[in-house]
């Protein structure tokens, strides 16, 4: 078949994928064959890709952390023949074969029956960077956050988790304000339901001091060091910022003012590790909640072959909202 593959670099190159032809036997030990029908682009795909960095830690991989697709043949008896399932994370497109290849092979326990009402395009779109938003939106809720408390910030907006945060959060009743490096994005960004757009450069150079003007309520963080750093120092006294992305870097230069001063919550967000129960709870509130009018407005499709040019724009700043891949395209 034929696949997107990064196989072990030459000495001192960097991985990079390339389409081969990739036999079913290469596909490394699962109980459940899938028939993959769709999957994304996200930052860290763009990553693997591309290989500017260290993601693919297993050799011969197909990258695709997101995968969408029917199952053709299990050894478990909690997942049948034609049953349609999701898989986010769990090191698939990392240290396991992902969803860049007509077939994958899978644990069981790794899938996530498609919700009623959901058909494999959307739940594509959705991919992880909409579960992670949903994951981010879940944490504020369990922190005791409510509209009512205040405006909500999201930085990254014109990401993937970005725009899925902002829609989720706007029908949520939230007064969403929108941090983006891209201004030529605001009427898309209103569109999902932003009432306000905060120019990147706010919060891209760091704190100033160690507290700022008391301004969100809470927050959704996708980019990290300086960036997050930045948006704690105004968050109101008892609020919450919901991190789960790391653009920027992954260091965080900030002081313990916002913490011990203000009572400032910061809640770690991980989709990849996340337990079953929490992503059935997600994978049903976005069913439930995410407007599906504002989830084709941010979603494009693209077939298989496009992939590394959009891996190459994902890293670039240049892709918008959530980029579908049709796998038989």
């Amino acid at each position: 078949m034929k696949a997107l593959v990064v196989d072990r670099p030459e000495t001192g190159q960097a991985a990079r994928a390339a389409f081969r032809d990739f036999a079913e036997s290469e596909l490394p030990e699962g109980d459940v064959l899938l028939r993959v029908s769709h999957s994304t682009v996200n930052y860290k795909d763009g990553l693997a890709v591309t290989g500017r960095a260290p993601v693919v830690r297993r050799f011969p991989m197909v990258p695709g952390i997101d995968l969408v697709g029917v199952v053709e043949t299990s050894d478990n008896p909690a997942v049948k023949p034609g049953d349609q399932v999701l898989l986010n994370g769990w090191g698939v497109g990392e240290t396991h074969c992902g969803a860049y290849a007509p077939r994958a092979r899978v644990k069981a326990d790794w899938l996530v029956p498609l919700p009623a009402g959901m058909d494999p395009a959307e739940a594509a779109a959705i991919g992880t960077a909409g579960y992670t938003a949903m994951l981010c939106v879940m944490a504020l809720e369990r922190y005791g956050m409510t509209p009512d408390r205040g405006p909500v910030l999201v930085t990254g907006a014109a990401g993937g988790v970005g725009s899925v945060a902002i829609a989720l959060l706007a029908s949520a009743g939230w007064y969403v304000a929108a941090s983006t490096g891209r201004p030529e994005e605001q009427a898309y960004l209103e569109g999902l339901g932003a009432k306000e757009v905060v120019p990147r450069d706010r919060y891209a150079g760091g704190a100033a001091r160690p507290l700022g003007k008391e301004v969100w309520a809470a927050a959704v963080d996708t980019v990290g060091s300086k960036t997050l750093a930045g948006v704690l120092t105004e968050i109101k006294y008892g609020g919450a910022v919901a991190a789960c992305g790391l653009a920027q870097g992954m260091d965080l230069p900030a002081s313990v003012a916002p913490f011990i001063l203000r009572g400032v919550g910061l809640l770690g967000v991980d989709s990849v590790m996340a337990p079953r129960a929490l992503r059935l709870e997600a994978w049903a509130r976005l069913a439930r909640d995410l407007d599906r009018a504002k989830l084709a407005a941010m979603t494009t499709t693209v077939g298989l072959d496009e992939v590394p040019r959009v891996a190459e724009a994902i890293l670039a700043g240049q892709v918008r909202g959530r980029v579908v891949v049709e796998i038989g395209r």
